[in-house]
């Protein structure tokens, strides 16, 4: 495990993600095809081709995954009960076959559960593309073990 637990979030704290990956035409087939999101601006390069991109857009809500994904190493791995909630997304700018992923997030609050044994904490996460363009922006909320309760819980 190499995510944090409750006690090490700090609030304010910005972890920008070593990982990143570059979105294939196939990535962006295949997620389509599992969620049958059949969009023919994800799919469709005669009709995107038409539109004011001119290409094919990877799916918004693959960019936002491969955001979390990205995240989860030094964030969650391994240490969290649920993700609970992603709020306010957005998407500022198109992302394309080829594009280049990288993220960073930032811890803007976190609170005990009403147990003591648990606790909420939420980022807001930024994806930005090999040209540092805001792609994708959002706050994920998750459910955070504490690190005594995780021993517990081992055991």
């Amino acid at each position: 495990m190499t995510g944090l637990y409750y006690e090490e979030f700090t609030v304010g704290e910005t972890v920008d993600h070593e990982r990143r990956r570059t979105i294939s035409e196939s990535d962006n087939q295949r997620f389509c095809d599992m969620t049958m999101n059949q969009q023919p601006l994800h799919l469709d390069r005669e009709f995107a081709g038409d539109t004011q991109f001119g290409e094919r857009l990877v799916n918004g809500l693959y960019t936002m995954s491969l955001a979390v994904g990205v995240s989860i190493p030094e964030m969650t791995d391994g240490t969290i009960v649920a993700n609970l909630s992603y709020d306010d997304v957005e998407h500022p700018a198109p992302v394309f076959h080829g594009d280049t992923i990288r993220a960073r997030s930032t811890v803007t609050e976190k609170r005990e559960t009403s147990d003591g044994e648990r606790g909420l904490v939420t980022m807001h996460v930024e994806a930005f593309n090999q040209d540092d363009d805001l792609v994708c922006e959002f706050d994920r909320t998750v459910l955070s073990l504490k690190r005594d309760h995780a021993a517990e819980r081992e055991e």
